[in-house]
């Protein structure tokens, strides 16, 4: 129990970090800085997807006499179809953006609707921490503790300027720094929520559990093609970006083959 709760909230711990640089930072992020920290978000997702989910699934099937790459396809597809339902029904709003998406978003504030664009991000990502965990209690899924501690500290890693990037923006509407602190660390709590949910679901379903790493994997690419990319690589230096992803997946990709 307590392994389960600190993997469940060193990435929660991450955003509460981030999200106390708007007691400390007297302006914005500069437009240079913020593409480069989308970008290695990006990159530690992109990473965490293949090391520490489909390649998993992919050993896991194997192992259960299952042609290898079909859980690892159909979740992986699963996953990015449940983010495209969220992404367009749920009503949200991007940071420096005017257009709302998602359904009956007109009676919502503005903030409310920034926080809903984060917590879609987040979901996928709590719910990747909370299957490597279940992973990990199957015994033979071929994961260990420290592959599951290591995809807990690259995403809180990627959480420290998600939570930064957050806050920030919300000082700029007016709000209050405790506020802007309370908002930021609120959009990370679904995380632990998230993968304590999908523990309790795959703890009764273990032989689903490759479909279930890879569908992790499916959903945290949405967000990264559909959100994270298209906002670091938008107007000029889009290289930083392209930088800072490349960063952000050495990285995870170094925790997962080190650690795990």
């Amino acid at each position: 129990m307590k392994e389960m709760l600190i993997t469940l909230l060193i990435p929660l711990a991450g955003t509460t970090l981030g999200a106390a640089m708007v007691f400390l930072l007297k302006d914005q992020l500069s437009l240079k800085l913020e593409k480069a920290l989308l970008g290695f978000a990006a990159g530690v997702m992109m990473a965490a997807s293949v090391w520490s989910l489909i390649i998993p699934s992919i050993a896991m099937a194997e192992a259960q006499n299952v042609i290898g790459w079909l859980p690892a396809a159909a979740g992986f597809l699963g996953g990015m179809g449940f983010l495209l339902l969220l992404d367009t029904y749920v009503p949200h709003l991007h940071l420096d953006s005017d257009k709302p998406e998602g359904k009956n978003f007109s009676r919502l504030q503005k903030t409310t609707m920034m926080l809903f664009a984060v917590t879609l991000h987040n979901i996928p990502e709590g719910m990747a921490v909370g299957v490597t965990y279940a992973g990990v209690m199957a015994e033979n899924a071929g994961i260990n503790m420290m592959a599951a501690f290591a995809l807990s500290i690259g995403i809180a890693i990627q959480n420290f300027p998600e939570g930064a990037i957050v806050s920030l923006p919300l000082k700029r509407e007016g709000l209050s720094k405790g506020r802007c602190f309370y908002y930021g660390v609120l959009s990370g709590i679904v995380e632990p929520i998230a993968g304590f949910i999908t523990i309790l679901f795959v703890g009764q379903m273990t032989p689903i559990l490759p479909y279930l790493l890879s569908f992790a994997a499916g959903a945290m690419m949405y967000v990264v093609i559909e959100e994270l990319i298209p906002e670091a690589q938008m107007g000029d230096h889009s290289n930083i970006g392209t930088v800072g992803a490349g960063l952000g997946f050495a990285l995870m990709m170094v925790l997962d083959v080190a650690l795990g």
